[in-house]
C-alpha cells in the first residue's frame, strides 16, 4: 500500500479540485494514455489507465473521497472487491463513454469496454457472479475504538433446492430456440461505410441459452429461493462511518452457475454523548473550577479506556485547548493511536457565600488587573 501514488497526484490536480475539475483532468488524461492510442507498450498503457481509472473511481465519489482524504490508501480497505481495485469497481463506465463515444472512439462496437476491461457488459458470455449485497449496521464509538465481533442475519437469494438452481421441474431443460444455447443475440447496424455489431443477452431465455420444459412447481421457475444466513463479522479497530467490510461469496447466488456475489457491510458509527471524532482523534469540552485554571491542577478526565489524569498548567484559559496523546481512537493501520483533545470551559459559581465573597473582592484589591484595564480606557 505504501508504494500506491496519491490519487491527486496521479490525476495531476490539488487536494482542494471540484468535481468538475476532476472530470476534465480525467478526460484529458483518458484520452491521452488510452490503450489504443499511447505509444506506451500495450502493458504498460493498461496498467497506466486502470491507475487513472482507480483515482477517478475514489475522487469522483463524495463518500470514497472523504474516506481518502482522511485515512489516505488505508481508508480504502474494503471499499474494492478483491482487496484492491479491478475494473468490476468502476462505476464510472458511462463517463468513459461520454469520452470516447459509444464506438470507443476508435471503430469498435459499443461493447469495447467491456470486452477489454470485464466490466459485466451485456454480451456477456457464460456464468457471470451473482448480485452483490450492501448490508448496513450501526455500532458505538467503543465498539470502533476496541473493535470486536458481531453476529448478523442477512436474506440472501440462493439456489432452489428441489430443481437444483434450473427452474424446472425435475432439472428438465432443453435449449433455447431463439438463442441456439449461446444466451446472446447480435444486432447488425451498418452506418455509412461502417458495420457495427451490438451483442446482449438473449431475451426469451435471459442470458441462460436453456428453457425449463416445465415449470418447478416450488420456485415457479424462477430457480431462486430467499433464504436468511447468519454471519459473524470481525469489527477492525479504528474503522470509521461510510468504511466498508467485504465478504467474499457471501451475496445472492449465481442465477447460471457463476460464483455467488460478494457481501459489503457498511458501517455507522453513532454519536457519543461526550465525545466529537476527528479521524483517530477525539474532542471533549470539559469543566473546571476557576481556581483549578489558575492555580494549575490535576484534574481526572474520562476516556474510551476509563479516567484518566489531565495536567491543567497555571493561568489556563477558557477555551483553551489541552492534549492527551495516545487517547484517542486506534489507526487503521494498527501503528499507535490519535490523540484525545479537551477544550476547558471555566465554571463561574452562580452563589457565592458571604466569606467567599470578601475573599474575592480582597484577590480583586491585589491583583489590580482590573484597575490597569480602567486606566486604559482612560487614557483612550
Amino acid at each position: 500500500m505504501a508504494d500506491k501514488r496519491d490519487y491527486y497526484e496521479v490525476l495531476g490536480i490539488p487536494r482542494t479540485a471540484s468535481i468538475d475539475e476532476i472530470k476534465k483532468a480525467y478526460r484529458e488524461l483518458a484520452r491521452k494514455y488510452h490503450p489504443d492510442v499511447t505509444k506506451e507498450e500495450k502493458g504498460q498503457a493498461e496498467e497506466r489507465f486502470k491507475e487513472l481509472s482507480e483515482a477517478y473511481e475514489v475522487l469522483a465519489d463524495a463518500d470514497k473521497r472523504k474516506l481518502y482524504d482522511q485515512y489516505g490508501h488505508a481508508g480504502m480497505q474494503g471499499q474494492f472487491s478483491g482487496g484492491g481495485f479491478d475494473w468490476k469497481d468502476f462505476t464510472h463506465a458511462g463517463d468513459i463513454r461520454d469520452i470516447f463515444g459509444d464506438s470507443g472512439g476508435f471503430g469498435f462496437d459499443g461493447n469495447l469496454f467491456d470486452m477489454l476491461f470485464g466490466m459485466g457488459g451485456r454480451g456477456s458470455r457464460g456464468p457471470h457472479q451473482g448480485q452483490s449485497l450492501r448490508f448496513d449496521i450501526e455500532i458505538t464509538l467503543d465498539e470502533a475504538a476496541k473493535g470486536g465481533k458481531r453476529e448478523i442475519a442477512i436474506p440472501r437469494t440462493v439456489k432452489c433446492e428441489s430443481c437444483s438452481g434450473t427452474g424446472a421441474k425435475d432439472g428438465k431443460i432443453s435449449t433455447c430456440p431463439t438463442c441456439g444455447g449461446k444466451g446472446q443475440v447480435q444486432n447488425v447496424q451498418q452506418r455509412g461505410s461502417s458495420r457495427f455489431v451490438s451483442v446482449s443477452a438473449c431475451p426469451r431465455c435471459r442470458g441462460a441459452g436453456t428453457l425449463a420444459e416445465q415449470r418447478c412447481q416450488k420456485c415457479g421457475g424462477r430457480a431462486t429461493a430467499l433464504k436468511t444466513s447468519k454471519i459473524s463479522i470481525d469489527i477492525p479497530k479504528g474503522i470509521d462511518t461510510g468504511m466498508r467490510l467485504r465478504f467474499q461469496g457471501a451475496g445472492d447466488d449465481s442465477p447460471n452457475g457463476g460464483p455467488p456475489g460478494d457481501l459489503f457491510i457498511v458501517v455507522h458509527v453513532k454519536e457519543h454523548e461526550l465525545f466529537k471524532r476527528d479521524g483517530s482523534d477525539l474532542w471533549m469540552d470539559w469543566p473546571i473550577a476557576f481556581q483549578d485554571a489558575a492555580l494549575g491542577a490535576e484534574v481526572e478526565v474520562p476516556t474510551l479506556d476509563g479516567k484518566a489524569i489531565l495536567n491543567v498548567p497555571s493561568g489556563t484559559q477558557d477555551d483553551a485547548v489541552l492534549r492527551m496523546r495516545g487517547n484517542g481512537l486506534p489507526h487503521l493501520d494498527a501503528r499507535g493511536r490519535g490523540d484525545q483533545f479537551v477544550r476547558i470551559k471555566i465554571k463561574v459559581p452562580k452563589k457565592l457565600s458571604a466569606e467567599q465573597k470578601a475573599l474575592l473582592k480582597k484577590f480583586g484589591e491585589l491583583d489590580g488587573s482590573k484597575k490597569g484595564i480602567l486606566d486604559k480606557f482612560k487614557g483612550a
